[in-house]
């Protein structure tokens, strides 16, 4: 058999030999003719001698030709012991079919990380396997919801550390770090896939970091005491923190619950800008920062490696020369690298995916939830669903730290940063975005806009037990004295803890008291969705009564609970799809 046929053959890389299926949208190995091919056994060093120059070792075996260290290598096709052989896919010799633009946009639907995970049996299995062994993980300490959902919204979070691991590192800023949380980015996505909002929370930002729970090396479980009014960047690294409780933080900070965490060292900049050929970025002035090492002219240039690295940590000599400036270039950046992963230069080069493959697995460490490609795979295809200009980067809303001369933090900007998480929470696209048309979804909503029309009540005639289903305690009290003596409601009662927490505020009522209902959903703020048809209960005087439940969304007697669907005017924010220069 000729070395060719084998995959093998001089300056034939082997994953040329990975073309895309236009029927599946998947790559396969496609051998070009040769004779019958015996079983191949899995990758084997060949021993000192036995191969000669012709690449052909004694026993029949063919070796690779010299290939770049940092290549991967596809491994060739085997079988089972004991089974037949096996002919390759397809019929031998056929030439691989055109690639129309549609199948190679559909292609990105496989992922970051679905790109070599098809394909021959032999080969995918014994690849996987070493992709596989890439993967780094560690526990998410009971932090996250468990991992992402096909069927759900979806929030990861990607965590940067500044640890100056890896060759050539030592030499950017602080050298014995131990990995803070430098660069954060909350990425949600739609539960129907057509937008994501990617959510930059500054270092510098100052937060409570609760105490966090963490499984130490010997499996025990250790409580690492939580630090009130302490910089965001400390939630990892600091006393020994991991990952979780940055986990944690965030939750604490947005309300909002990650389903699973990435976290990235400096070399995974390097890596995978050098795996995809590089990133094209733009400078609206020169720039030579001597911190991070970063000299470029104005204009547009493809960068990678120790230049892309240089590039996402420059700050000095950008905007205001602060973190929020190296945010928005960071943002730029990543813009950029979407850009790139999309491409059909990336998607339709198996030689692209598979140094992604290797580089992607090799640079992240994951939560527990994420240990396997398959797993991998999976959000991948989840993520590869978006389009590139709904996908919103934007920052924490924050202002200058007010018990600071000299201004080195900042916190919450109170006006407009509950609106920001409300909208990620409630899953609010901060582009216009065309919904995927649901019959199911418009008649419901058409419905419960309905329930709010027609006549109300007096509130003098509006009754209601109230019951607090996971809004903050004292919720109930507090919402029957607004109740009484501000709307005129008086007659309402406190009827303690509801028998499980709720989401969403929710009112139930009796067909005969609708117009009470609607009455009541003006006085509160509460949406149509939040009415409950249904029956009413009795109350301790035995009269007929509503049930209003305080869900977990619930802000304030008299303060709705309609779900923001703007971003305020001074939110700062730009979609993947523009190119943007750094200023």
């Amino acid at each position: 058999m000729d070395a060719q046929g084998r995959g093998r053959a001089e300056n034939i890389d082997p994953a040329d030999q990975w073309v895309l299926n236009p029927d599946t949208g998947e790559y396969e190995l496609r051998l070009a003719p040769s004779a019958a091919q015996p079983s191949v056994p899995g990758p084997r060093a060949a021993a000192p001698g036995r191969t000669g120059s012709s690449g052909r070792g004694t026993r029949g075996r063919t070796t690779a030709p010299d290939r770049d260290a940092t290549e991967p290598e596809v491994p060739p096709q085997r079988r089972r012991r004991g089974a037949p052989a096996q002919e390759p896919p397809g019929r031998r010799g056929r030439r691989p079919v055109k690639k129309s633009k549609t199948k190679k946009v559909l292609l990105w639907t496989g992922g970051v990380m679905a790109f070599v995970l098809v394909g021959t049996a032999g080969a995918a299995y014994l690849y996987v396997e070493h992709l596989n062994g890439n993967i780094k993980s560690v526990s998410d300490d009971g932090a996250s919801t468990g991992g992402f959902n096909k069927d759900k919204a979806i929030n990861i979070l990607l965590i940067g550390t500044d640890k100056r691991t890896g060759a050539g590192n030592e030499g950017y800023g602080d050298a014995g770090s131990v990995g803070h949380a430098d660069t954060t980015i909350l990425l949600h996505v739609s539960k129907d896939r057509t937008n994501a909002t990617a959510l930059s929370i500054p270092r510098d930002l100052i937060v409570d970091v609760p105490d966090c729970p963490t499984e130490q090396e010997d499996g025990s479980t250790k409580v690492i005491k939580g630090t009130e009014k302490a910089r965001f960047n400390t939630s990892l690294g600091q006393d020994g923190r991991t990952p979780s409780c940055t986990m944690r933080t965030v939750t604490e900070l947005t309300g909002i619950t990650p389903d699973d965490f990435m976290v990235a060292d400096f070399n995974a900049v390097k890596t995978l800008t050098t795996a995809v050929g590089g990133v094209e970025v733009c400078l609206a002035k020169d720039i030579d920062d001597a911190d991070s090492h970063l000299k470029l002219s104005k204009g547009t240039h493809l960068i990678e490696g120790e230049q892309a690295l240089a590039f996402v940590r420059t700050r000095h000599s950008v905007g205001f020369g602060g973190d929020l400036s190296r945010i928005q270039i960071q943002q730029q950046f990543l813009s950029a690298l979407m850009r790139k992963l999309k491409s059909n230069d990336t998607l339709t080069s198996p030689t692209k995916m598979i140094k992604l493959a290797e580089a992607g697995t090799k640079a992240l460490t994951v939560d527990s939830q994420l240990d396997s490609i398959d797993k991998l795979k999976d959000l991948g295809m989840e993520l590869g669903k978006l389009n590139t200009k709904n996908l919103t980067f934007t920052t924490v809303p924050v202002v200058d730290n007010p018990a600071e001369q000299v201004k080195a933090t900042v916190v919450l900007n109170a006006s407009t940063a509950p609106t920001v998480f409300q909208m990620i929470k409630d899953d609010v696209s901060f582009t216009a975005v065309k919904k995927k048309a649901q019959a199911s979804k418009n008649a419901a909503a058409a419905a419960a806009a309905a329930r709010l029309k027609g006549p109300q009540s007096a509130a003098s005639e509006v009754r209601v037990r109230i019951l607090n289903g996971g809004a903050v305690a004292g919720s109930a009290q507090s919402t029957l004295s607004w109740l009484q003596n501000d709307a005129g409601v008086t007659k309402s009662e406190n009827a303690g803890n509801a028998p499980a927490q709720l989401g969403s505020t929710t009112l139930e009522y009796a067909p005969d008291q609708a117009a009470q209902a609607r009455k009541l959903a003006a006085v509160m703020g509460l949406p149509g969705t939040a009415l409950k048809p249904g029956r009413s209960v009795t109350n301790a005087q035995g009269l007929p009564t509503m049930t209003l439940t305080l869900g977990k969304d619930f802000k304030g007697p008299g303060v709705s609970v309609t779900a923001p669907t703007a971003v305020p005017d001074t939110v700062q924010k730009s979609t993947a799809d523009k190119v943007e220069c750094a200023k």
